[in-house]
C-alpha cells in the first residue's frame, strides 16, 4: 500500500511510482485521536494534540472530527523522526514541527523542553547529604570532584527512590487484583467453595457446575459483556436467588434489556440440552434401583409416585382465562403442574402447565403420563387422584389412601395399607418442597408473558424454567428414604 505525507509540499513516499518500496528510513504516522472515555484529563489533552496537529498541517480540507485514516504525516516533520508520548505536552516532538512549509515558531521546541526537565530535577529532594574531606576542597581539582560526587549521589538517591516507588506500586497492584478477583462473578469466584456453590447456584459442588458449563458452553450466544459463565451464573442466580432484576444488573453490570435477552437466551439452552435429563426409566433400571421399603410393601412394581404443585401468577385481564387460572384451594391465580418421581427420588415426568382450576383428574387423563404405564405396574397418589378408571385402562393399578366410605372408621386392613401408602408417597411432596426450595423463583408471583407460547412453540417459558429446575433438582443428590443415605 503507497503511502504519502500529507503536509504541504511534502512529496515523500513509501514507494516509487513501479510500487517499490524506497528504503529512505522514513515512518508515517495517523493523525492522534481523540479519546473521550479515558478520563477528561486525557480528554484533554489528546484533543489538543489533535488540534495542534491540524494546525500545524494547515490544510483546508482536513477537519477535526473526521479526518480520513490515509491521511499521514512523516517522520521528517519530527526532530526525533517520530511522535512523542502523548502525555509529554512540552516536548518538541508533541506535534509535527519540522518542514511545514510556513515560518511559524513551533508551539514548542528542543529548548523549553529541557528547561521543563531541568526544573522537574531540581524539584525533586536530596536525601543524602555528601561529606566532601577538606584535602580535596583545597586541591586545584576540588570543586570538580564534589560536583561529581554529588552528581552521582542524586543519580544513586533518584534510582533507589524510583525503584522503592515501582516495587509499591506493584505490591499495590497485586493486592488489587487480587481484591477483585475476589469479587468478581466468574469461575475463580466460586471455585474449591462449596458453600458458595450450593447457595448461588442450588448445586451441589464445583464440579457439577463445571460440568454443567462444558455440556452448554458451546451453544450459548455470544456476548459482548458477558461470558458464558456468567450467562450460566447469572441465570441460576436468578432461578435459585429470585433476585430482583435491578439487582442482578448491578451484580453484572449489563442494562435490563441485555440481563433479560440473556436470561431468556440461556433458559431455552438448558431445557433444549439438558431436558433429557428428565426421563422415564426403563421397567429393568426401576426394578434395579428399587428401595427395600417399596419392596416390602408392593414388590417391585411401583412405577411412579405422582402429585401437583401450583405456582402463582398475576391477575389474567382476559376473563377466560382469568376463570381457567383461578385455583380454589389456593385462593388465587396459579398455574398446576403434574410431577412424577421415581421409587429412589428422580424426577422422572413434569406436565406442561394447566389452568389452576383443572383437577387433578383432569391434568393425569390429559398430559400423557398414562401412555408411559405398562401393565402390571403400580401407581402412588393422593386421595384427590380419582384415576383409578384411567390407569386400569392401562392393566396399570393406582394406590391411595383409602376412604371411610360413610363408616365410622376404616378397618385393620386398610388402615395399615393406607399408613404404608402415606409413608411412602410422602417422597414426591419432598422432592417438591425441595424444588420449590431449592429454586426460590418458583414462589414468586409470576407474570402473564410468561405463560405465552413461545414462538414455533407449543410450550410456555414457564414450562421451560420448570422443567429447568426439574433437571437441576436431578442432578443434585439424590432423595434419601427413612433409612437411606445420600448417594453423593
Amino acid at each position: 500500500m503507497v503511502r504519502t505525507c500529507c503536509v504541504v509540499g511534502c512529496n515523500v513516499r513509501s514507494h516509487d511510482r513501479e510500487g517499490k518500496k524506497l528504503d529512505n528510513g522514513l515512518s508515517f504516522h495517523h493523525f492522534p485521536s481523540w479519546r473521550q472515555r479515558e478520563g477528561s484529563h486525557v480528554s484533554d489533552i489528546t484533543k489538543q494534540r489533535r488540534q495542534a496537529w491540524i494546525a500545524a498541517v494547515r490544510r483546508a480540507d482536513i477537519e477535526f472530527r473526521a479526518i480520513p485514516s490515509f491521511l499521514l504525516v512523516c517522520s521528517r516533520h519530527f526532530l526525533s523522526g517520530k511522535p512523542a508520548y502523548e502525555m509529554d505536552v512540552t516536548n518538541p516532538d508533541w506535534a509535527p514541527t519540522l518542514h511545514m512549509g510556513h515560518d511559524d515558531k513551533p508551539v514548542s521546541d528542543s529548548e523549553r523542553h529541557a528547561r521543563r526537565t531541568q526544573r522537574k530535577r531540581k524539584r525533586a529532594p536530596i536525601a543524602v547529604e555528601v561529606d566532601v574531606p577538606a584535602a580535596n576542597v583545597d586541591s586545584g581539582d576540588g570543586s570538580d570532584s564534589v560536583t561529581e560526587a554529588e552528581g552521582q549521589t542524586k543519580d544513586c538517591v533518584y534510582s533507589q527512590q524510583g525503584r522503592a516507588e515501582i516495587n509499591r506500586l506493584l505490591e499495590e497492584n497485586r493486592l488489587l487484583r487480587a481484591q477483585l478477583q475476589k469479587t468478581e462473578l466468574n469461575e475463580t469466584f466460586l471455585k474449591d467453595n462449596t458453600e458458595k456453590v450450593s447457595y448461588y447456584t442450588g448445586l451441589h459442588c464445583y464440579a457439577v457446575l463445571m460440568s454443567l458449563f462444558n455440556t452448554v458452553k458451546d451453544f450459548l450466544p455470544i456476548s459482548k459483556t458477558q461470558t458464558g459463565f456468567q450467562m450460566l451464573l447469572l441465570t441460576l442466580m436468578r432461578l435459585r436467588l429470585d433476585l430482583p432484576v435491578q439487582h442482578l444488573c448491578h451484580l453484572f453490570d449489563v442494562s435490563h434489556k441485555t440481563l433479560s435477552s440473556v436470561f431468556t437466551d440461556t433458559i431455552d439452552v438448558l431445557y433444549a440440552r439438558l431436558g433429557a435429563l428428565v426421563h422415564w426409566p426403563e421397567r429393568h433400571c426401576l426394578q434395579a434401583t428399587m428401595p427395600p421399603q417399596f419392596t416390602e410393601t408392593f414388590g417391585k412394581r411401583v412405577a411412579i409416585i405422582v402429585d401437583c404443585f401450583e405456582i402463582r401468577t398475576e391477575r389474567p385481564s382476559n376473563l377466560k382465562a382469568r376463570a381457567q387460572t383461578y385455583s380454589l384451594y389456593k385462593g388465587t391465580h396459579t398455574i398446576k403442574y403434574l410431577i412424577g418421581i421415581t421409587p429412589h427420588g428422580a424426577i422422572s415426568f413434569i406436565s406442561r402447565g394447566w389452568g389452576g382450576r383443572a383437577s387433578d383428574k383432569h391434568i393425569t387423563e390429559r398430559c400423557g403420563i398414562l401412555q408411559r404405564l405398562l401393565p402390571g405396574d403400580v401407581v402412588l397418589a393422593d386421595r384427590g387422584f380419582d384415576i383409578r378408571d384411567a390407569v386400569g385402562m392401562m392393566c396399570a393399578e393406582v394406590k391411595i389412601p383409602a376412604f371411610t366410605k360413610g363408616y365410622c372408621q376404616l378397618d385393620a386392613r386398610d388402615v395399615e395399607q393406607t399408613r404404608a401408602t402415606a409413608h411412602l408417597r410422602i417422597h414426591v411432596e419432598r422432592v417438591i418442597g425441595s424444588l420449590r426450595n431449592t429454586f426460590k423463583m418458583l414462589h414468586t408471583t409470576m407474570p402473564i408473558r410468561l405463560l405465552l407460547s413461545c414462538e414455533a412453540e407449543d410450550t410456555t417459558f414457564l414450562d421451560k424454567i420448570v422443567k429447568v429446575c426439574c433437571v437441576f433438582v436431578n442432578m443434585c443428590c439424590s432423595k434419601p428414604g427413612p433409612n437411606d443415605t445420600c448417594s453423593c
